[in-house]
């Protein structure tokens, strides 16, 4: 992709194109010609049919997406000046669509600022993906089958030399065959403003992470949308798939989307203390508080909503299953890394994957936490400091949203009850499509 930044000016601009995020947290796009851009467009937006991006019924489904020129950027494109932009959404009526996910975003910082918690919520989020040279998959009545292939050594056993399949962390090319994909992908999201902290080959063979730096609740959704809009692009520039699914292949590493956080009062984090792990009470609140709500599956049913999601939180994989914290542990669901220095404490939520719709998943984790810390909830008191505890998440899409319908009071002054019911319908569809559908693996237990 070649890009550059927007300074403002559309002067040279062929075309506006008005992003809008689906439910699912995906991508969708209106493209307006410049003959049709104007100040009025710009500050009234253009109007579009949201039943399709998964929010309203068709009976009643006209809405107005207002784009946001704060985060415009320019993509040229087949000799096109293409200008990018997020879009807020609003009603008929001019007011703000509740269920929309910048929204919700936008709605639980002002929630955060309102309960004088904190002014921020810092955000820091490891994207994990493979890469295959190709992929193949069908499901029909009579058939079911996916196929990966990759020069890394899978699916192709005849190529050489290669790596074990679980050996693949921090290897460096040739043994690592995407390292000038991951440079051109980082390097397209810090010219977009998009900051990198650091890329590199993941535990698995043709598994891949770029690390995105911290930044607010206010702008991270947005930048791991377009984050993951750009690598897969720039991925099939090169003539690859890249795929953000939790657990593309069995018996191998799965792709997590890990989350560094820590609030933020005047400019000063109010995680880093001298309590249990260098944390003040309000983080060992806080980690209580989103323990809590993932034991029930409330939040799970937003950090992990997709069938493939519980084909990842297995054992054995340092993906973690059950509610603990501890420092320095990959085993754990909330991580306190170790090589931190004195006053930079922070926690980790590892239990998460990029199925997730980000704003919703971001959110979702503030207001557990922010319940923890108003009800003054203690993480040892509850166990969740011993790592052999038995308190074991319910691991099934099913199970996570019965749980989000019983326990989504602490995420009421966010979340509109119409959006968390539609979400739940939404993911009890999926569940029935996957559960009933017979696997390869049941053919060779059981035909």
């Amino acid at each position: 992709m070649e890009l550059k930044k927007f300074d403002g000016n559309l002067t040279g601009i062929d075309f506006l194109s008005l992003l809008m995020i689906d439910i699912y947290g995906g991508v969708r796009q209106v493209t307006v010609p410049k003959s049709f851009i104007s100040e009025k467009l710009i500050l009234e937006g253009i109007g579009f049919d949201a039943s399709n991006l998964g929010f309203a019924k068709v009976t009643k489904s006209d809405m107005t997406a207002r784009p946001d020129m704060d985060t415009g950027f320019i993509e040229i494109k087949d000799g096109y000046n293409i200008l990018h932009v997020l879009c807020d959404v609003y009603l008929t009526d001019g007011q703000k669509f509740s269920q929309y996910p910048r929204h919700i975003a936008q709605k639980t910082l002002e929630y955060l600022r309102k309960e004088n918690i904190a002014h921020d919520a810092k955000m820091l989020v490891e994207l994990e993906f493979h890469i295959f040279e190709d992929v193949r998959y069908s499901s029909a009545v009579g058939h079911s089958f996916y196929e990966v292939q990759s020069s890394e050594g899978i699916g192709e056993e005849e190529d050489a030399p290669r790596f074990n399949v679980q050996k693949g962390y921090h290897r460096l090319y040739p043994a690592d065959r995407y390292f000038s994909v991951r440079n051109d992908i980082v390097r397209a999201l810090e010219t977009v403003g998009i900051p990198v902290k650091y890329h590199h080959h993941e535990v698995s063979a043709s598994q891949l992470e770029i690390e995105l730096d911290f930044d607010s609740i206010a702008v991270v959704g947005d930048q791991v949308v377009i984050a993951k809009w750009m690598a897969v692009n720039i991925a099939r520039e090169h003539g690859l798939y890249l795929t953000f699914m939790p657990k593309p292949m069995y018996n191998v590493a799965g792709n997590g989307m890990h989350v560094h956080q820590y609030l933020e009062k005047e400019g000063v984090s109010i995680f880093a203390g001298e309590e249990m792990h260098g944390l003040t009470k309000e983080a060992l609140c806080y980690t209580a508080g989103l323990l809590e709500h993932s034991l029930t599956g409330s939040l799970l049913a937003f950090s992990n909503p997709s069938t493939n999601s519980f084909k990842r939180l297995v054992a054995g994989f340092e993906a973690p299953i059950g509610a603990t914290f501890a420092k320095g542990s990959r085993e754990a669901s909330v991580r306190i890394p170790a090589y931190l220095g004195k006053g930079e404490e922070r926690i980790e939520y590892r239990t998460g994957d990029a199925t997730a719709n980000i704003y919703f998943f971001l959110s979702a984790m503030i207001l557990a936490g922010i319940d923890g810390i108003k009800k003054g909830k203690d993480p040892v008191k509850e166990g969740y400091d011993n790592p052999r505890n038995g308190k074991i998440y319910p691991l099934n899409l099913n199970l996570v949203q019965d749980g989000l319908m019983q326990d989504n009071e602490y995420l009421s002054p966010v979340f509109p009850k119409e959006l968390i019911e539609l979400w739940v319908k939404l993911k009890k569809g999926e569940a029935e499509y996957v559960y009933n559908a017979p696997t390869a693996q049941e053919y060779e237990l059981y035909f």
